[in-house]
């Protein structure tokens, strides 16, 4: 009996000891994986806000080079104040009364095109209304030379399969280029990708991105010039 009693405590004494360390064992495990999920919790939330400010600095450069874009190619929404003439008044014509009930003047339109291309276009019909109709330097409605001379399409630009074909040359993704303006601005840029009617040119100075269409460079209001990619 003394001999059972005695083996008796001692496993008992021993089973005490192994679920106190069982015990000590599950609380550092325990531990150890709450700190690691507060951590992946935290690397999470950081890399989640990093994406979203990124994708918010993307979407702020491209409305930036859309704004660009159109102060360079003039396609300004200010509006232009309106010239007008007073002619001389003949010494037999009564003076004029001022109209006190006159309505104010409605609102001015704004024009998406500069008046250039406003006039090319207007070039463009009447040549096709009547081609063979010479048009007298004494009218009023006679241009400059320097105006007429200019076709509406003044460079061949198209692409296919990915590539732009341009002033008789091809242009791919990642080709260094000089892009230069019709205010004589020569800007250094790399072509970032090639879309379906535009292109996407990124400066070398800032990185930033500019949008350019097809008809602006038929239209010249672009030059694209090679340069060396180094």
């Amino acid at each position: 009996m003394k001999k059972l009693d005695q083996q008796y405590k001692e496993r008992l004494r021993n089973a005490e000891l192994f679920l106190q360390l069982e015990t000590e064992q599950v609380e550092r495990n325990y531990i150890k994986e709450k700190k690691a999920a507060v951590k992946e919790f935290e690397d999470k939330k950081v890399e989640l806000k990093e994406n979203l400010i990124a994708e918010l600095e993307e979407k702020k450069k491209m409305i930036e080079n859309e704004k660009l874009t159109m102060e360079l190619t003039g396609d300004s929404m200010e509006v232009k104040p309106i010239m007008t003439r007073k002619l001389r008044r003949r010494p037999n014509d009564p003076v004029p009364i001022p109209d006190k009930r006159r309505k104010p003047a409605p609102a001015q339109l704004n024009y998406l095109l500069t008046d250039e291309q406003i006039m090319e276009d207007l070039r463009t019909l009447n040549k096709l209304k009547s081609p063979k109709r010479p048009v007298s330097p004494s009218t009023p409605e006679h241009l400059p030379a320097t105006q007429t001379e200019s076709p509406a399409q003044r460079f061949e630009a198209r692409i296919e399969d990915g590539k732009l074909y341009y002033d008789k040359r091809w242009y791919h993704k990642s080709q260094a280029i000089y892009l230069e303006s019709k205010d004589n601005t020569k800007i250094s840029c790399v072509i970032s990708s090639v879309g379906t009617n535009e292109i996407w040119v990124r400066k070398s100075s800032d990185s930033t991105k500019m949008r350019i269409y097809l008809g602006q460079l038929q239209r010249g209001l672009f030059v694209i010039r090679r340069r060396s990619a180094a």
